[in-house]
């Protein structure tokens, strides 16, 4: 299997806090990786860094052997990167349809969007249901 996220020796600060110290991880294609740990443990720390929420304070991070620690968090959603945060949140005055079609805002292959829609409906079959529904209105749904 061939790399494709290498972190290597990262240090993050949050301020003069340290979230991150001397962390390397490497994942290969294929894999299915889990971060699990205590509150405060840098899981969210980790992602923060890769989607280029945090710039690191030093190491690097790459992804299919380019740098990413170097680009701005814009460049890194283009690459297909993104980070979805905890919480159910939603736009809640847009429609289900919509808040999915967020997640390809900066996508311009119309035949593949629909195949990536398609696919997540297919596979949430619930949400092909409310396709129409005002995000909002779904269960458990926060909005804040």
């Amino acid at each position: 299997m061939s790399k494709m996220l290498s972190f290597d020796n990262v240090e993050l600060y949050y301020d003069h806090v340290y979230a991150l110290k001397g962390v390397s991880v490497e994942l290969h294609e294929g894999e299915i990786v889990a971060l699990i740990g205590a509150n405060g443990a840098g899981k969210s720390s980790i992602l923060r860094a890769i989607t280029g929420l945090q710039k690191i304070r030093s190491g690097s991070i790459t992804y299919l052997g380019e740098r990413l620690d170097v680009s701005p968090a814009a460049a890194i959603v283009r690459r297909g990167i993104a980070m979805v945060p905890e919480g159910r949140r939603v736009f809640p005055l847009m429609s289900v349809r919509d808040n999915l079609m967020m997640g390809a805002f900066t996508r311009s292959d119309k035949a593949g969007i629909a195949r990536s829609l398609e696919s997540i409906l297919t596979r949430f079959p619930r949400l092909r249901e409310r396709y129409s529904q005002q995000a909002s209105t779904l269960s458990g749904v926060n909005s804040r």
